[in-house]
């Protein structure tokens, strides 16, 4: 990627987008280009394909998606899966028909089925069903990855697939109806502690084991790998061809970053684990051996983006 090509960041105001931006500047990138909302609705074909027509951006990277925590993959799936649908077809389909040759695909690691094998291998896609909470979630990203997979097969477009762990950080959504576990956690601890509250609840067992990556890791992993050499993602024999996980390699339970989130806020109470509410997986860890052998590894520790992510929490909340 050369420093004065025209990216376009779909989802720029989203946690994983700002991120992208960030990273971009911070490597010199000076020709970015982003819409919000009210300037391009990602779920209208027509408005999406005039914009990639007219701005012929060299890149685009897709971070833009529909995105919460259990209750709300559980209570919304209809919007999940419709909403994510529309915008990956829009913007990976728009993009084949303006000749744009270079797109990232950001997933999530739900794609995996419920019962897989620990780590998470990236063949390991479709070989059993699905986590029920979060499946029409999972389907829409598991259809992004094979669009991406489809065009590289059939008109040898460069369309990379990157598969991101647990994600937190900045620009995380911190509302408590729709988050992820983190963000959520920061914010109850955080009122907790502000409002003298005597118990703070978490949901599930505690038992279950996830693997958290700050998100600034994520955005050195989704440009490092669009400078990865060209063939991996675009020989049909290659393994990587469909997606490469991307993650921290290491797992702690819900109970363990619980603790060290009260640590962080500085909460003092009790927590109570309610096992009347889902877990989701038991367990979630990918393996990251693909990208490691490509030269990648996480930077940053859960602690210190813990401490990071709450400082922006204070700064912005």
């Amino acid at each position: 990627m050369l420093s004065n090509k025209k990216i376009y960041v779909a989802g720029h105001l989203g946690m994983v987008g700002s991120a992208i931006i960030k990273q971009l500047e911070k490597e010199g990138f000076n020709n970015i280009i982003y819409k919000s909302k009210k300037e391009l609705n990602l779920i209208n074909q027509a408005q999406v394909h005039s914009f990639l027509e007219e701005e012929k951006p060299d890149y685009v990277i897709i971070a833009a998606a529909k995105v919460g925590g259990i209750f709300a993959n559980n209570n919304y799936p209809a919007e999940f899966i419709y909403q994510n649908l529309m915008i990956e077809a829009n913007l990976i389909h728009g993009s084949f028909l303006a000749g744009i040759k270079n797109l990232l695909f950001l997933g999530s690691s739900c794609i995996y089925p419920k019962k897989s094998l620990q780590p998470i291998r990236e063949d390991y896609l479709l070989s059993g069903f699905l986590e029920p909470t979060n499946e029409a979630y999972a389907i829409s990203k598991i259809a992004g990855i094979k669009l991406c997979e489809s065009y590289n097969r059939q008109y040898g477009t460069n369309y990379r697939s990157i598969m991101p762990t647990n994600l937190y950080g900045p620009h995380d959504n911190f509302n408590l109806n729709n988050s992820h576990v983190i963000p959520a956690l920061i914010r109850k601890f955080h009122e907790a502690k502000n409002k003298i509250t005597p118990t703070v609840e978490v949901w599930g067992s505690g038992q279950q084991l996830r693997d958290f990556l700050y998100v600034e890791d994520m955005a050195k992993a989704s440009l490092f790998i669009m400078n990865c050499d060209s063939s991996l993602f675009n020989d049909v024999t290659s393994p990587m061809l469909s997606h490469i996980n991307i993650g921290s390699g290491r797992e702690k339970t819900i109970k363990e970053t619980s603790f060290l989130i009260k640590e962080i806020v500085g909460y003092h109470g009790k927590v109570v684990f309610n096992e009347e509410m889902p877990d989701g997986m038991n367990r979630k860890l990918l393996d990251i051996k693909k990208i490691e052998e490509l030269g990648w590894k996480p930077e940053t520790s859960l602690k210190d983006g813990l401490e990071k992510t709450y400082s922006w929490f204070l700064k912005n909340n």
